[in-house]
């Protein structure tokens, strides 16, 4: 299947490693021009140089989210360098796994702050696209009982709900926003190898939970939202993509 991705120009915030890593390199290697930022400087190395191997456009910077005036300004260094925006995508996150006000003030500044506006600085680029299509990274979280009461479980509950509302928002204007929750994804950089090595009792619990036996990985769960952010699917918009190895018991309505 051609996703028709090939020339598209996609902007990552939060995609140095993990599954915003895995989601750039899947862009790259279908054709589509990416750029990316990230905190560490030494991600953003080492994922500039993979991208360098492959016959697109990229830029990778570092940079602070949690600076007001950060992800937009890169949004915008990353649109003038590409020659636009087709497809924006957030992918910054911290569980930092407890109620306090700290907590939530936390997960705000370095996840859904970041996520909002970056969507408003693409917003003037994706209105020029024919292809303009934003995805919205939720969790598992949201819709399962997760570690207890906690800020990333809410906060990211309300990542699927302003996905939904920025689709019935932007559908005049051709631009698509759907919303992908993940569940556990394995990727070499990410939590997980830690979480396995250092608090196996808890990383046992998760795959006891399950059913096909194994997470899903940062390859699968990368061609996933690449086919949600591309013109393959151009007429689904407000959906809710749960993928999860089974985690979820909910009926997905």
């Amino acid at each position: 299947m051609d996703l028709g991705l090939k020339g598209l120009k996609a902007i990552l915030v939060g995609a140095n490693g993990g599954i915003g890593r895995a989601v750039a390199h899947a862009l790259a290697d279908e054709g589509c021009d990416v750029a990316v930022c990230g905190r560490s400087q030494g991600k953003v190395d080492k994922i500039a140089g993979e991208l360098a191997t492959r016959p697109v456009k990229s830029l990778a910077e570092a940079a602070d989210v949690t600076d007001p005036a950060a992800v937009p300004a890169f949004v915008e260094r990353a649109a003038q360098a590409l020659g636009g925006c087709d497809i924006f995508i957030s992918f910054t996150s911290v569980n930092p796994g407890e109620d306090t006000d700290a907590a939530w003030q936390l997960v705000l500044d370095t996840d859904i702050l970041p996520m909002r506006r970056g969507i408003a600085a693409a917003l003037p680029f994706l209105k020029q696209s024919k292809a303009g299509s934003i995805v919205c990274m939720s969790s598992t979280g949201a819709v399962e009982e997760f570690m207890g009461v906690q800020p990333y479980n809410a906060l990211k509950a309300a990542v699927i709900a302003y996905s939904s509302a920025q689709a019935q928002a932007l559908a005049s204007l051709g631009i698509r926003c759907n919303c992908v929750t993940p569940g556990p994804v394995w990727t070499e950089d990410g939590p997980w190898p830690q979480i396995k090595e250092h608090m196996n009792d808890f990383y046992n619990s998760i795959m006891g939970q399950l059913p096909l036996g194994a997470m899903t990985s940062g390859e699968d769960m990368a061609r996933t939202i690449a086919f949600v952010a591309s013109p393959a699917c151009r007429t689904m918009t407000g959906a809710n993509i749960v993928v999860d190895s089974g985690l979820t018991k909910r009926v997905q309505f």
